[in-house]
C-alpha cells in the first residue's frame, strides 16, 4: 500500500487534520499516513514549496502527497494531480509545485474534474482524499481528469541573475524553527554564476564575504570554547542546498534568531554581488 503524506496550513487545534485522516482510513483501512507538517503559515505558497521540495525525496517511489494550502477551487486556482520524479502530488494549481518542477519535469499533469459530482468548501477532505485513494488503488490519472501540458509558475520562487552575470538577486522564502532565514539561492546557482570569484552577500543592512559549510565553522580553531560565538551571524548553505542567514546556536527565547535580530522577513531581498578580480580568494564549495 502506498504512503500518503499530508502537508497543510491547518494547524492541529481544529478538526481538519483528524477529519482528513479519518476519510483516508475509511477508504483505505491499511493506509500509511505521514504528516509532513500542518504548520505552514496560512496561505503561504512559497513556504509550502520549500518544505515540500526538501521532504518528498526522502519517501519511496510511488508516495502520494496531498497538499492543502490555498486549496479553495476557483477559475484561477484549479485542482491538479502531478506525477513527478516517481511521486504523485494532489494539490491546487497555485504555483506551489514550481520549486520541485524547476529541476525535474513532470511526467504527467491532470486537471481534476470530479467536482461536478462533489460540491465542497473543504476540497482537501472531499476531493483530494478521493483522488489520493484512487491513485493508491492503482487508478489511472486520466480517469479523474483531463491531461494538461502545464502548471502555474510562481515567479518569485526563482532568483534572478543580471545580464552581466555578476549579481544574483534572491529573497527570503522560509524562516525555520530556529529563526534562521532561508533564501531561494541554491549552491548550484552560486557556483555556476560565481565561478570562483570573490563575493558579497547582502541581507538587510548586513553583509557576508564567506559562506560556511557547517554552522560550527564560525568558531574557527576555538571549538573548545564555542560558547563565546553564540549569537554570531553567519551565512551557510544548509542541508537542502540553499543559502541561509543564521545565528550560531540561536535560541528564540534568549539569543534570538536571524529573522528577529537582523530584521529579515519573508520576501525580503538577499543578493550576492560577485567581484571580478584576477586573484580571487574564494573557491566554490563542493
Amino acid at each position: 500500500m502506498s504512503i500518503i503524506t499530508l502537508t497543510t496550513d491547518f494547524g492541529t487545534k481544529d478538526h481538519f487534520v483528524g477529519a482528513v485522516k479519518g476519510a483516508i482510513y475509511s477508504e483505505l483501512p491499511d493506509a500509511k499516513i505521514v504528516d509532513i507538517t500542518h504548520e505552514i503559515s496560512p496561505f503561504n505558497i512559497t513556504e509550502t514549496a520549500y518544505i515540500l521540495k526538501n521532504s518528498y525525496k526522502s519517501f519511496p517511489d510511488g508516495t502520494i502527497h496531498i497538499v492543502g494550502v490555498d486549496s479553495e477551487l476557483s477559475n484561477d486556482n484549479k485542482h491538479i494531480t502531478i506525477e513527478l520524479d516517481n511521486h504523485f502530488f494532489v494539490c491546487p494549481d497555485n504555483g506551489l509545485i514550481s520549486m520541485i518542477a524547476s529541476e525535474i519535469n513532470p511526467t504527467k499533469i491532470v486537471e481534476i474534474n470530479i467536482h461536478d459530482r462533489i460540491e465542497s468548501s473543504f476540497p482537501v477532505l472531499d476531493v483530494f482524499v478521493q483522488v489520493a485513494c484512487f491513485i493508491a488503488r492503482g487508478g489511472n490519472l486520466t480517469v479523474i481528469g483531463k491531461e494538461i501540458k502545464d502548471y502555474k509558475k510562481l515567479i518569485e520562487i526563482q532568483p534572478k541573475v543580471n545580464q552581466e552575470k555578476n549579481k544574483i538577486i534572491g529573497g527570503v522564502v522560509y524562516i525555520d524553527n530556529y529563526g534562521n532565514v532561508i533564501s531561494n539561492i541554491s549552491k548550484k546557482m552560486f557556483n555556476s554564476i560565481g565561478r570562483g570569484r570573490r563575493f558579497k552577500v547582502s541581507a538587510s543592512r548586513y553583509f557576508f564575504t564567506k559562506i560556511f559549510a557547517k554552522y560550527n565553522e564560525v568558531t574557527g580553531d576555538n571549538a573548545h570554547d564555542s560558547i563565546q560565538y553564540d549569537g554570531s551571524r553567519l551565512a551557510i548553505f544548509n542541508s537542502a542546498g540553499y543559502l541561509e542567514i543564521a545565528i550560531y546556536r540561536s535560541n528564540l527565547e534568549t539569543v534570538g534568531g536571524a529573522s528577529t535580530l537582523l530584521g529579515l522577513n519573508y520576501r525580503d531581498s538577499i543578493t550576492i554581488d560577485f567581484i571580478n578580480d584576477s586573484q580571487p580568494d574564494f573557491s566554490p564549495l563542493t
